[in-house]
């Protein structure tokens, strides 16, 4: 179960690496990777077969990133999410949000018993201060249907 202070403390990191990003630009990693970057995020996209992202440059494992990040967003199919909970978990990543669809009951389990924090089945930009008008929205009504994090 995802707590309020797990949220808040995912969000208080400001170097993240995100994982699922695509080299089109028209993925929903990608609307996240620059809503981060807006909002004043260092951000280091992972990506297994591009040298960049976004015009930015990009890492093919966490392994290889050039420097520590708070936690790491997985914006991919839960069948994939798994593996990069392991590689999070290799790499001494603390913290770890599945983004809303990226989310399993293995991926969670792995996470945990790795100690890694996990965040998910929550939009991320619900919680990124400030949060747009639409995520605002939407966790204005998550929050009369009790579905927030507590």
């Amino acid at each position: 179960m995802t707590t309020k202070a797990a949220v808040d403390d995912f969000v208080a990191q400001r170097t993240l690496a995100l994982v699922g990003a695509s080299r089109s630009g028209r993925k929903f990693g990608n609307a996240i990777y620059r809503e981060l970057r807006t909002k004043g995020y260092r951000v280091l996209a992972v990506h297994p077969e591009v040298a960049s992202i976004e015009g930015d440059p990009c890492w093919p494992t966490l392994a290889a990133l050039p420097e520590p990040v708070g936690g790491v967003v997985v914006v991919l199919p839960p069948a994939a999410a798994r593996k990069v909970v392991q590689e999070a978990a290799a790499a001494r990543i603390p913290r770890l949000w599945l983004q809303q669809g990226s989310e399993s009951p293995e991926a969670i389990e792995t996470a945990r018993a790795a100690g890694i924090e996990a965040v998910a089945g929550k939009c991320l930009l619900m919680f990124v201060e400030p949060v747009g008008w639409f995520h605002r929205f939407h966790r204005t009504l998550w929050g009369w249907l009790g579905k927030l994090p507590k």
